[in-house]
């Protein structure tokens, strides 16, 4: 048996007995390498210059550390629950922390809610899993599940519930974990104090911003930049000079807050004197400073500059082309769009860009283009144009290209299509076509088709229709509340009070807390 491997392990599944994993220590590597029959001895597999292993909490470890596929991950995950290593704190945390990337995140919470005492690095991982995938509601809810099975937490805690304060931009529920990182005496912390700044700036808190900054006896380039960056969300572009001219080290981030903090103002010489000062600059810079002067009109040197840009994107493409429709320069806004395409640059966010300037039609004309000279559609420029019917309230043109990608071109529309149309629809008050076009779809819908004809019903004052709509976006999302809060609405638009009173009382018999809005007016 000869697969170039070198300090050959054969790992036997007992779970799936009739195969043998074989893992090469030197290449970090594993596959599945053959049947293993009872008849193979101990002396075949020395002859091989191969061992059999039993799987111990180190060789788990070991065996994650080079998992690449789900596939993969179930397999470690039979191993660990047949060696009765499920309580094993270091080996769920590794395992955790890999799941939350190859894996649904109930996944990663099934495997925590089984261990019986999960300890500060659980706790971290799954709140960690959550802050990575943009669940900051979720991130919360763990963290004040923690404090309440008493587990202390530290400095790997804090900045992730601080980021998802700062994103969903509740000060409040912001400085009562700010109390609690003093009480734990980790306010000294670089990271934990950074994103202290980072939240205050967000909320438009800056004076707290200033105060934690200040008291700060270690700041690396970006606590520095969090606030300059928050001086700048507040329009303070002078303070934010005066803390960018004695920065020690400043990198491209601090750099690009100033000249968008001087766009914001319309100042567009200090801002171009900033951006001629970089010795660095990347397509961010290039982009602030082209929409600058494509808002200001002068598209020349808009123009100048996104031939300037070396590392051009998507975004400084559309920032061009946008800054042409903008300044009512169609023409030369096409040609941009073919020069793209003799790119190989996809060009379906320029027909997207149209439409929210409120250029449907020619958007619609644009796409009709692409058709008749050859170009095949595929399933992300179906999404744009619908996308682009659904801002413009074209709901004839978008019936006709959601029937044609079937019809025409043999693609199955998925649940975003189908959102997309629903979305259409219940813009334009077809909120009954909306709803049966969901009941039709051939695979199961998401809760973006549900959440669109909900806010619709809401708009145009359908009660019934709405309840339906919100208790399967309910199914969906039980935990979400935003969801409940719809229904409320909605109950209370009709004067249905009894109603409203229900859906407060499943709130709280879930545990669903409505997080407070906050305004920076």
């Amino acid at each position: 048996m000869s697969h170039g491997y070198q300090k050959r392990i054969l790992i036997y599944y007992p779970l799936f007995p009739f195969w043998v994993i074989l893992y090469s220590s030197q290449n970090r590597t594993f596959c599945k390498c053959w049947r293993f029959f009872p008849m193979l001895s101990t002396y075949s597999l020395a002859s091989t210059g191969c061992r059999l292993l039993k799987f111990s909490g180190t060789s788990i470890i070991s065996i994650l550390k080079v998992c690449k596929t789900l596939e993969q991950l179930y397999q470690v995950h039979a191993q660990i629950i047949s060696k009765g290593l499920e309580q094993d704190h270091d080996v769920i945390a590794k395992f955790i922390s890999l799941s939350n990337s190859l894996a649904p995140l109930n996944y990663s919470k099934s495997v925590f809610d089984r261990v019986i005492r999960p300890n500060t690095l659980l706790w971290n991982s799954l709140i960690r899993g959550y802050c990575q995938q943009n669940f900051f509601v979720n991130v919360l809810n763990v963290f004040l599940r923690m404090k309440r099975e008493a587990c202390l937490s530290d400095n790997y805690t804090f900045p992730p519930v601080i980021k998802a304060c700062s994103n969903l931009c509740i000060v409040w529920e912001g400085k009562s974990i700010h109390g609690s990182i003093v009480r734990c005496g980790f306010e000294q912390c670089v990271f934990v104090g950074t994103s202290l700044i980072d939240m205050y700036g967000k909320c438009g808190e800056t004076s707290d911003a200033r105060r934690v900054f200040d008291e700060m006896t270690e700041r690396n380039v970006v606590s520095w930049t969090a606030m300059v960056v928050g001086y700048v969300a507040v329009g303070d572009v002078m303070e934010a000079k005066r803390l960018f001219d004695i920065m020690p080290q400043r990198n491209v981030i601090s750099w690009n807050a100033m000249i968008q903090g001087f766009v914001k103002v319309g100042d567009l010489g200090n801002a171009r004197g900033i951006f001629d000062s970089m010795l660095e600059k990347n397509v961010v810079s290039f982009t602030t400073m082209m929409d600058a002067y494509g808002r200001s009109g002068d598209m020349v040197s808009a123009r100048l500059l996104f031939d300037q840009c070396s590392n051009k994107d998507l975004v400084a493409w559309s920032t061009l082309i946008s800054g042409y429709v903008q300044n009512g320069q169609p023409n030369a806004a096409l040609r941009i769009f073919l020069e793209m395409e003799s790119l190989n640059v996809k060009p379906d966010e320029f027909i997207l860009g149209l439409s929210i300037h409120g250029h449907g039609v020619e958007a619609i004309n644009l796409f009709n283009k692409m058709l008749t000279e050859g170009i095949v559609p595929d399933e992300v420029a179906f999404a744009i144009i619908l996308t682009a019917c659904s801002h413009s309230g074209l709901v004839d043109e978008g019936w006709n290209y959601f029937n044609s990608m079937k019809q025409k071109f043999c693609i199955n529309p998925s649940p975003d299509h189908y959102a997309c149309m629903v979305d259409l629809l219940s813009r334009s008050g077809h909120m009954r076509a909306a709803y049966e076009l969901i009941k039709s779809m051939p695979i199961e819908s998401h809760a973006g088709a549900w959440s669109a004809l909900v806010g619709a019903c809401k708009l145009y004052n359908d009660s019934n229709l709405g309840e339906i709509a919100a208790n399967r976006l309910l199914e969906f999302n039980p935990e979400n509340a935003a969801n409940y809060v719809l229904l409320s609405n909605i109950y209370a638009a009709a004067e249905r009070w009894l109603d409203v009173s229900a859906v407060r009382n499943k709130m709280r018999e879930r545990g669903v807390r409505k997080i407070p809005g906050y305004s920076q007016i």
